[in-house]
């Protein structure tokens, strides 16, 4: 059967040594898949023209027994007719014959009629297991193909990322990082070096500030002793008696 070998079609082509990348099997399961939801289209159509003939088949079945008895029920009135003297023996005989014989072939119509509605009502249950079984095998296969494309995504992610590291060269990495320490190893000291030249130079400005302050105090001792002499203050006072 058509559908089945194409739903072994897929893991076919899995097996085959041409299916040697990753985004192989992706494309033959997206075909597969196709193919397959073409097949149950071209199923539905089918089976809705099999249903149609089944209805048809159970119509002509009471179509064709319901002429059997009307041929049945004319044949009865040309006999009565007959017997009450309305119509002649021989005719009503003859015309009778001739509905008994249309009642048969109604009644064989419609035997004929309910075989092929059940042979239809048989294909209508098979092709409807068929595509119970076809819708179920594209659920599957759309589900492995979600998950299958999932796993390229992370895969791809995964080599790039990969990549990226091994690509990277740890020696070239560490010598920057020596030269990078080196030269914020040098900014500090000179940073350093700058402050203790400060610090110099604000110690010599206390220094001077200093000496300067000494100076004025004994200018200012000076001037006192010279005050105190004008005045007459040569010696000290007497400290009183107790």
């Amino acid at each position: 059967m058509n559908i089945l070998k194409r739903i072994f079609k897929i893991g076919q082509a899995e097996a085959h040594s041409a299916v040697d990348q990753l985004e192989n099997p992706i494309k033959l399961t997206e075909q597969g898949i196709r193919d397959m939801k073409e097949d149950l289209d071209k199923s539905l159509r089918a089976l809705a023209e099999v249903k149609a003939m089944a209805i048809r088949s159970s119509n002509d079945v009471e179509n064709y027994k319901a002429k059997a008895q009307d041929y049945e029920s004319k044949a009865v009135q040309l006999l009565q007719r007959a017997h009450r003297g309305e119509l002649s023996a021989t005719e009503a005989d003859r015309l009778a014959g001739e509905a008994l014989v249309k009642k048969e072939e109604n009644t064989a119509l419609s035997a004929n009629a309910q075989e092929d509605q059940l042979k239809f009502e048989k294909s209508v249950a098979q092709m409807d297991a068929n595509i119970k079984t076809l819708r179920s095998t594209i659920s599957k296969w759309e589900n492995e193909l979600r998950v299958l494309k999932s796993r390229v995504t992370v895969s791809n992610a995964t080599k790039t990322i990969n990549k990226q590291l091994a690509q990277i060269d740890s020696s070239g990495t560490v010598a920057l990082l020596e030269r990078m320490k080196e030269k914020v190893a040098v900014e500090e000291a000179l940073a350093e070096s700058y402050g203790e030249i400060a610090n110099e130079s604000r110690s010599i400005d206390q220094e001077i500030e200093k000496a300067l302050e000494t100076s004025s105090a004994q200018k200012s001792a000076k001037e006192v002793e010279a005050l105190k002499a004008k005045l007459g203050f040569t010696t000290s006072p007497e400290t009183p008696a107790e």
